[in-house]
């Protein structure tokens, strides 16, 4: 019997924040003298804040404000997080995943203390092996860099990786394993499958139903 390791991000996939992190930059960016379209931030949701200023404002922008970008964002983030709560079924898929003796990592390009407060919004620290952040890393997603780390942790697998994003999927997909994509971050079905993701599931409780017929399965 093989029971692959199941490596979940977060922000998106198992707590509902990538609303309130597209706002939270909206304003962050603003307060530096820019004002961009909320749409185009939501398509970077889930790239780490290490990436994600250059790719939305450009190479001159993250030198002159990029820091500076990153903390206030994180300031408006603060003021949101008593709006943040998990998905439905975030809990429950952990729970049952634990059960069947899959290994658990959280691989979060968010900052550690959020990680950290996710870990107790989800009463999950008992339940998993271990987590990565944006402070374990140079490089957050879409680089692979996290998704390497959270490997390290179950022995290099054999894993497979289950987020919201596409930056999510081609960071699956440039360490080497398989992902399955949630519809929860506002991705489309589409976007995930071209990113890498080899299934798509409507939200959790969906993927919660059909794990055995999932790449997550045990065989």
């Amino acid at each position: 019997m093989t029971a692959p390791a199941a490596i979940l991000d977060v922000d998106g996939t198992l707590v509902d924040t990538n609303y309130q992190h597209a706002l939270a930059w909206y304003r962050a960016f603003r307060d530096h003298g820019l004002t961009l379209p909320l749409h185009r931030i939501h398509r970077h949701i889930g790239m780490g804040g290490d990436q994600l200023v250059a790719a939305l404002a450009g190479d001159a922008f993250e030198r002159a404000h990029g820091d500076a970008a990153r903390d206030a964002e994180g300031d408006r983030y603060e003021a949101m997080i008593g709006e943040v709560a998990p998905l439905p079924a975030a809990r429950e898929l952990i729970e049952r995943l634990h059960e069947r003796g899959q290994d658990i990592v959280l691989a979060s390009s968010a900052k550690p203390h959020d990680v950290e407060r996710y870990l107790d919004l989800l009463e999950a620290r008992e339940l998993v092996r271990a987590w990565t952040t944006s402070g374990d890393v140079e490089r957050t997603k879409p680089a692979p860099d996290l998704v390497e780390v959270a490997l390290e942790h179950v022995r290099g697998g054999p894993a497979v990786m289950v987020g919201d994003s596409t930056w999510d999927c081609e960071a699956a997909a440039r360490a080497g394993i398989a992902s399955i994509g949630v519809l929860t971050g506002g991705f489309s079905e589409q976007e995930l499958r071209e990113a890498g993701a080899a299934c798509v599931f409507t939200d959790l409780p969906a993927l919660l139903s059909a794990l055995d017929n999932s790449p997550l399965q045990i065989v």
